[in-house]
């Protein structure tokens, strides 16, 4: 992160954010990461892929937003986008239950493997609350600054954009609801897909995916093809 030519991010969103990466904050959320590296830790996702959710889709063309809470923390899992891995690593848990509800609410049969790429690239912004993560040590970058940063990216959507849908799943999303503009956007909460939630009865049932697809298409805008 140290170095800008490994940091791939839409122009789009450089504009739009243009401020935030100009502030003291995220300066010193890179000093930490150069500091982690420094000390022989290893950082995920990879440089180039820490902003891969503003790389693939472009500030204008967001229409859904999902938000997550870290980056997975295991070898060659996380690649900058919530709740997606990469092709050729196993479905965590909770991946495992967002495509079990696909194919109970859409009727969806389960993919081939459990890359969200192709949800990023029709406009589903999948953002984690903190872009980065060390090797095995879960949220162990929430404290650096990324939440101040992924809050105002938040408040961008909400403020210069209209009729987005926004995905709260699980106790920490539902918290940004805050940030929200409801007014203007779409708000839909549920419990978060990890076996925990899912298991209770929090998650599976809330056919999010279909209730999307109609906001979307009431807009007069192209559904997602999960």
């Amino acid at each position: 992160m140290s170095q800008s030519n490994t940091i791939k991010i839409h122009e789009s969103w450089k504009t739009v954010l243009d401020g935030e990466f100009k502030q003291e904050y995220f300066s010193e959320i890179r000093q930490h990461i150069l500091k982690d590296k420094q000390a022989g830790k290893t950082i995920y996702p990879p440089g180039p892929e820490i902003f891969n959710a503003f790389d693939s889709t472009p500030f204008e063309a967001v229409k859904v937003v999902i938000i997550g809470q870290d980056p997975y923390h295991g070898p060659g899992q996380a690649h900058g986008l919530c709740f997606s891995v990469q092709e050729g690593i196993p479905n965590p848990p909770s991946l495992e239950n967002v495509f079990k509800e696909l194919k109970t609410d859409l009727g969806l049969e389960m993919p081939k493997n459990g890359s969200l790429q192709r949800w990023a690239d029709q406009g589903v912004f999948l953002l984690n609350a903190a872009l980065t993560v060390v090797a095995h040590q879960a949220n162990a970058h929430k404290d650096i600054g990324w939440h101040k940063f992924t809050d105002a990216v938040i408040r961008k959507l909400s403020s210069e954009r209209s009729g987005i849908v926004f995905l709260l799943w699980g106790g920490f999303a539902k918290k940004k609801v805050s940030l929200i503009d409801q007014d203007k956007h779409h708000v839909l909460m549920s419990g978060h897909p990890s076996p925990l939630s899912a298991n209770r009865g929090y998650w599976f049932g809330n056919k999010h995916f279909s209730k999307t697809n109609e906001i979307l298409e009431k807009q007069g805008l192209d559904k997602i093809n999960w």
